[in-house]
């Protein structure tokens, strides 16, 4: 067991003392501090071979963690078999005024209008180059500034800065708290910057797989719209999802709060999502499952609707860095008991769970 998972018992009633952004600031404090340490135990039959790249298992970190890639390799060392820091923009930004992180203890969730606040491309830049050749797969999330005049033109500035060190490339078009930025995710905006983006792909010699990462929130012509022009190579895989504005059944008193909301409420909605998208793309793009995920079931869940791959985050701050491993035990547990791979159930219930809670059924 990690240092960090050692010490979370201890620390979380400081950390829940203080405000949640205060709380995360010192975590990431703590994490950059502590001793390097070996990366878990090894799970071999959990690995992943997909979108080109070899995951040596299906769990990751998803962005908004860490979004200065200030902590890779320890979030690495919790046993994580990716981790993906951002969303970055071109310039450093302030992001929206505070607060704007809160947690919803009551529902397991949290609310979040952080508004890309991120020390820019260069300070990502200097501490990627520093780690260069210590291997793990470490996504780049990219996104665009609030004040750009050219956003399309943020994100390919994103993947000029970051090709030749990133493992893959998430486009974030879906974050609810940058105003209009989720237009982006109508087909005509989409296939432009698609378009754009593999045109400046063509230009490196390390061409990463780019993700899109998408709104939990669409309608299924969007998600249509969507599936369809991500056909063809455009991208080499989608996260579904990012956070959402519903409120639906919260019980917290933060509830009421602008921003996305991610954790478990967002189980449901963003794995409904997922299934959809793995039935209107016929299993042929790799997806990621994100949203909800807190334990072994849910993330095998994850797999079931379609994911070859899944991402938290929300979670942890609940249930701290033990968490990792108590997935990936549930994971190897399940794939002992089958005798099959992970990947035999991608998409096995996807079917069934495309409509699992809408309303009329």
């Amino acid at each position: 067991m990690s240092l960090a998972s050692l010490a979370f018992p201890l620390a979380r009633p400081l950390l829940h003392a203080l405000d949640a952004e205060s709380a995360h600031g010192m975590t990431i404090r703590a994490l950059s501090v502590l001793p390097a340490s070996a990366p878990s135990p090894a799970y071999p039959g959990l690995a992943v071979e997909t979108m080109g790249l070899s995951f040596p298992n299906p769990l990751g970190l998803a962005a908004g963690f860490d979004k200065n890639a200030e902590v890779p390799d320890a979030m690495l060392a919790l046993g994580f078999g990716f981790t993906e820091i951002g969303t970055v923009t071109p310039k450093r930004q302030a992001g929206n005024p505070r607060p704007r992180l809160f947690r919803l203890p009551e529902d397991r969730a949290v609310i979040n209008r952080m508004g890309f606040n991120n020390d820019g491309h260069a300070a990502a830049l200097r501490r990627l180059e520093a780690r260069k050749g210590r291997g793990g797969i470490l996504g780049v999330n990219i996104g665009a500034n609030k004040d750009s005049d050219d956003r399309i033109g943020d994100y390919v500035k994103g993947i000029a800065a970051f090709a030749h060190l990133a493992s893959y490339f998430t486009v974030n078009i879906s974050s609810p708290n940058t105003p209009g930025l989720r237009g982006l995710q109508s087909r005509a905006e989409l296939e432009q910057l698609l378009a754009r983006l593999n045109a400046e792909r063509a230009r490196h010699s390390a061409k990463p797989p780019m993700l899109l990462k998408i709104a939990p929130d669409l309608r299924e012509d969007e998600l249509e719209d969507i599936a369809a022009a991500c056909g063809g190579g455009a991208v080499d895989g989608i996260i579904v999802s990012n956070t959402t504005l519903s409120r639906a059944g919260l019980r917290s008193s933060h509830a009421g709060e602008q921003g996305g909301l991610s954790g478990l409420p967002l189980l449901q909605l963003s794995t409904r999502q997922l299934a959809r998208m793995f039935m209107l793309t016929a299993g042929r793009i790799p997806l990621v499952g994100a949203g909800g995920v807190h334990d072994g079931p849910s993330a095998l869940l994850k797999i079931r609707a379609g994911a070859s791959l899944v991402q938290l985050y929300s979670a942890l701050v609940y249930q701290g860095p033990g968490l990792v491993r108590s997935i990936l035990d549930c994971l190897a547990a399940e794939m002992g008991r089958r005798g099959e791979p992970l990947s035999s159930l991608t998409g096995r219930d996807a079917a069934a769970l495309a409509h699992q809670g809408s309303s009329g059924t």
